[in-house]
């Protein structure tokens, strides 16, 4: 394979990276443009080839569990015709795909026989290796993140992976057979960025997938309780094991199989040397490095302080149920806030700021000023503050000044006063983790747009390799967390708990890949336009979060009873979408376009929000970015 001619270069304007690949020993080479036609419109019939799968597995789905409920009576919501067995289970659907993989190749056939022209771009060995993989895909996703797809989610992300191993095949193919292949049939324009994507999306897949042994026993493990356990004594070093093992066996893999196969594809360049230079020839040698450091400061902040704030909440949390079991009736009776048991006196109480010693034994009833009112112990405070401050009253403090300030504690003075400014922190931290799980959301999606912008504005083609390292990253943290390994599972597991809504009933957290699925797609796609670069972070950085936002503080005006989404948010989505690809044409990172085709589409995509119920970080860049492409096709 070598490069294409520069002067036909099909790259889109401002892509830095090596001009596309061309196999110059065929008998009729095509140019790089000509292949991608060829392989795009391959794609189609790909899709519609996937889509007939599914609907055969959902037809049979349908008859199946029909007949055996007529024999059967089951409870209602249980599947009768999925064996429990997991064994059986495996063992039917096997041959279940090879019966359909069969029928579906048995219908090709019939087709080019009638010379009807459907699914004739695809070559029998293509039919057999797609519907396999696709099947495959269904099962696996099914398996592992139960109940974490919808019937469309699921689609998508089963022809996504299709679509990746038909690329990985397709590439293999034309590298082995130079001579009889008459075009390198993939998606997009095939250049160092789809070779590297193809070792990480693929290749962190696979490394699961080979070292799948490993992680079943560190959950298994790591579920089991330890009576249950052959040996329970021995769990923490089995866990250990099982994560180094691996930890080594991902190395050997990434650096091994799938290294070799990109020194391969990369015509015998090493990986790393490649990616060390590449990275110095941006538009100039500071750009990229400086994304980088721009890229890991934001995502190190962004980290740092959410697991700060949200190891507060736990201890906050911890100290509300411990301090409503013990002080209830006596804040009941008293009307005063419950002392912390940690640090005794909150904010407004008597006391606050001073050291308390706790006596070791009261009697039960005591009429003095030994008890409360509800007759639990008091404690005995011993007042370090200056005796000449004026006294406040209950949720009011007094400045230096003598003003009254409300809803501040008594500041007092002396040694105690470096306490009273961490317990001012604390208190100030208590509100951060009590934001509501969608507000926690949309601050990722704020933070998309603070990140994705200026890489997509600055160096697009570097941008796209980021995404798919992201895409890779994300995946071994999900090793991580779902597998329990040691020793960051339980952490990586609690961190992510704390942003989970109704749309992540699965055992698989998705919405951080949605999420950057969604924002890193229109990129990934290589189209012909700026503009359509920045779809997908538009869309859910600007105009879902907004129109979130907007549609609970003031939406008044619902589509239907029955829907959530509001004619306000609605609105939002369309004008901030909107209003933010005009910024970026002022600004001039993306050229001139017609805004009022643009603001159509956007009411297009601010339907499908409103009335689907799929999850919209997938869903909506997508079909923005492909009516988008529609508009201009039409126009």
């Amino acid at each position: 394979m070598s490069a294409s001619d520069p002067q036909h270069d099909p790259l889109p304007t401002g892509w830095l990276i090596e001009t596309p690949m061309t196999l110059a020993q065929s008998a009729n080479p095509l140019t790089p443009l000509q292949a991608l036609l060829q392989s795009r419109r391959y794609l189609v019939s790909q899709s519609t080839f996937c889509a007939t799968l599914l609907l055969v597995h959902v037809c049979a789905s349908w008859v199946t569990e029909a007949r055996h409920r007529r024999k059967l009576v089951v409870p209602e919501g249980e599947v009768s015709s999925v064996p429990r067995k997991e064994g059986r289970r495996t063992y039917l659907y096997i041959l279940f795909t090879i019966s359909v993989t069969l029928w579906i190749l048995c219908v090709r056939i019939a087709l080019k026989e009638m010379r009807l022209g459907i699914w004739q771009s695809m070559s029998y060995f293509e039919v057999v290796t797609s519907a396999m993989f696709y099947q495959f895909s269904l099962y696996i996703s099914v398996r592992l993140a139960h109940r974490g797809f919808t019937f469309g989610e699921l689609g998508l992300v089963a022809f996504g992976a299709t679509v990746l191993f038909m690329e990985l095949v397709n590439l293999t193919i034309a590298k082995l057979w130079p001579m009889s292949t008459p075009y390198i049939k993939t998606f997009r324009l095939p250049t160092p960025l789809l070779i590297f994507q193809i070792a990480l999306i693929p290749g962190s897949l696979l490394t699961g997938f080979l070292l799948s042994p490993l992680l079943y026993l560190s959950r298994h493990i790591a579920q089991r309780p330890v009576r249950r356990l052959r040996y329970p004594q021995e769990k923490q070093k089995h866990r250990r094991l099982l994560a180094l093992g691996f930890y080594a066996g991902a190395s050997l893999i990434v650096g091994g199989l799938i290294g070799l196969w990109t020194r391969w594809c990369l015509n015998k360049r090493y990986p790393w040397v490649f990616l060390v230079l590449w990275v110095l020839e941006g538009k100039s040698k500071w750009t990229r490095p400086a994304l980088l450091i721009y890229w890991a400061t934001l995502i190190s902040m962004s980290v740092a302080g959410w697991t700060r704030q949200l190891s507060r909440s736990m201890r906050f949390r911890q100290w509300n149920v411990r301090g409503s079991m013990h002080n209830s009736a006596a804040s009941e009776t008293a009307g005063v806030p419950p002392h912390s048991p940690r640090y005794g006196a909150s904010f407004g109480q008597p006391g606050y700021g001073s050291t308390a010693v706790q006596p070791q034994q009261q009697p039960a009833q005591q009429n003095g000023t030994g008890t409360t009112a509800g007759g639990s112990p008091s404690l005995t405070p011993v007042d370090l503050s200056d005796t000449g401050a004026l006294p406040a009253t209950l949720g009011e403090g007094i400045g230096p000044l003598g003003l009254r300030l409300p809803n501040l504690p008594d500041l007092p003075n002396g040694t105690n006063l470096s306490n009273v400014a961490t317990d001012l922190l604390d208190a100030a931290d208590k509100h951060v983790p009590t934001l509501s799980v969608n507000a926690r959301r949309k601050f990722f999606h704020a933070l998309a747009v603070v990140m994705f912008i200026p890489g997509i504005a600055v160096d697009p083609a570097f941008t796209h390799l980021a995404f798919s390292a992201a895409f890779a990253l994300f995946t071994f943290a999900e090793y991580v967390r779902y597998f329990a390994l040691y020793p960051l599972g339980a952490a990586v597991h609690l961190f992510m708990n704390e942003f989970l809504d109704s749309k992540d009933g699965g055992t698989a957290i998705l919405s951080h890949f949605y999420l950057l699925t969604g924002c890193a797609s229109s990129v990934w796609f290589e189209g012909p336009s700026q503009l359509l670069q920045f779809t997908g972070t538009l869309v859910l950085g600007v105009g879902d979060a907004l129109a979130s936002i907007v549609g609970k503080r003031l939406g008044r005006h619902r589509w239907f009873a029955a829907n959530p989404k509001t004619i306000e948010g609605s609105a939002a989505f369309v004008v901030s979408v909107s209003l933010s690809a005009w910024l970026l044409r002022v600004f001039g990172t993306s050229e001139e376009f017609w805004m009022g085709r643009y603001v159509v589409v956007g009411c297009l995509a601010a339907g499908l929000e409103a009335f689907s119920v799929q999850n919209d970080n997938v869903t909506l860049p997508l079909y923005m970015w492909a009516m988008l492409v529609l508009a201009d096709v039409v126009a």
